[in-house]
């Protein structure tokens, strides 16, 4: 059993690659819960285009869900349990709905999933028991979101099988998020589960987030491919599982210049004010990078009006230009492209590095950081006749398994007929 090949070429274009996914995926399932009924769902990882390390203080940001996701066959079983099982992980996800305030807070998937249900309950809506198995191409702790691709997965089962389908992508972003800082003691914005849930590339802006709890969004029509370039991820080897303080000290940094310009977040200041009160914070402040992060913040937000402007224009050219400034200014100004207290360790500047000599060899591309930064993975926006090439190449350097070709996809997270 799988789905029809006309939605999955809808969603994956190469119909025959996706049965042989979707039919392991519905006989794994058959075999673990005994039974053949069973409906299936999709929910992609996602990149970040532009707009890096702005959403936590009120900026706008470009992102996209992509060609990796994590697939999922499920049935809800007359039940309060809930059952999840993943191809390839040993950790099962089991308990009872009704004993969701006792399970443990902290503790990876099982906390995630309980955690998702309180917030469905908390925010109104319905949920039974059920079993899912998921199987996932999203690679884990890479800076694609692997975790909120899970995340969004099962909002869609619960949303389809408990809620008539009627819970909004935004629902999802917040259900998520709430899991995610609660249950997960996981400090989480909206972005990340807003690209994942929406498909296509969006256009963020969470200057209102602080005082509604949402964030404006908008699709737009960002296709890499019909300028003749794809996207390439590369995980250089080093995962981001343990820079929690890393992550901190950007938002945290931002805000204390936001602070001596008066406001709580810097959405509501300038950088016309923040040059203006520069020559005083130099030495009130006695952090520089504080200081260059802010410079960062202003300018990206920019940056992500001018994309969508280059965008509405198709200018593809405008479009590379500013993927490559935006990184420059994540290496230069947010400094996220290492951790500060081991400089021997530099593997996404040295998988830059690597990439820009292959850019400068074939005179086209970019690439940047992309998500979190400091370990995990970088991005290479390049032409499509030389993408094998590269990977190739940067096999040499990480192997090939961790180069991953991908572009922005049209389906976000969803039922499949």
């Amino acid at each position: 059993m799988t789905p029809s090949k006309k939605a999955l070429e809808n969603i994956y274009g190469n119909a025959a690659e996706a049965e042989a996914r979707f039919e392991k995926l519905s006989s794994l399932f058959t075999k673990s819960f005994g039974s053949d009924k069973m409906e299936f769902f999709t929910a992609p990882g996602r990149t970040e285009v532009i707009g890096n390390h702005t959403d936590h203080n009120g900026g706008k940001v470009i992102a996209g869900s992509i060609t990796l996701d994590t697939i999922g066959a499920a049935y809800p079983n007359g039940s309060d349990e809930i059952n999840i099982l993943s191809e390839g992980f040993d950790e099962v996800v089991k308990f009872n709905i009704k004993d969701v305030d006792n399970v443990p807070k902290c503790q990876g998937s099982l906390s995630l999933v309980a955690g998702m249900v309180k917030a469905i309950q908390n925010f109104g809506h319905k949920v039974g028991g059920f079993n899912l198995y998921t199987s996932t191409t999203v690679i884990a702790s890479a800076g694609v979101s692997s975790s909120a691709a899970f995340e969004m997965l099962v909002c869609s089962v619960i949303n389809y099988f408990f809620n008539d389908s009627k819970l909004s992508i935004v629902d999802y972003a917040k259900i998520g998020q709430s899991a995610e800082n609660v249950y997960w003691c996981k400090a989480s914005g909206l972005m990340d589960q807003m690209a994942c849930a929406a498909g296509g590339a969006i256009k963020l802006d969470f200057s209102h987030s602080f005082n509604n709890g949402t964030v404006d969004y908008e699709k737009i029509d960002l296709d890499f491919k019909k300028y003749g370039y794809d996207i390439v991820i590369v995980n250089t080897g080093k995962g981001h599982a343990d820079l929690s303080a890393e992550y901190s000290s950007v938002p945290g940094e931002m805000r204390l210049v936001a602070k001596e310009l008066g406001v709580k977040n810097l959405c509501e200041s300038n950088v016309e004010k923040l040059l203006e009160k520069t020559p005083e914070l130099i030495g009130k402040l006695k952090n520089d990078r504080a200081l260059l992060r802010a410079f960062h913040f202003f300018n990206e937000t920019n940056r992500v009006e001018q994309m969508a402007d280059a965008i509405e224009k198709d200018d593809g050219e405008k479009i590379l230009k500013l993927v490559d400034a935006s990184g420059r200014s994540s290496f230069e100004l947010l400094q996220n492209c290492y951790v500060n207290a081991h400089p021997e360790e530099q593997k996404i500047s040295l998988c830059l590095a690597l990439t820009t000599q292959f850019i400068n060899k074939i005179g086209k591309g970019v690439c940047r950081v992309h998500g979190g930064g400091f370990a995990g993975v970088i991005m290479a926006i390049l032409p499509s006749e030389s993408v094998q090439e590269y990977i190739k190449y940067m096999g040499k350097f990480v192997g090939e398994k961790n180069v991953y070709l991908m572009n922005i996809r049209k389906v976000g997270a969803a039922h499949i007929e």
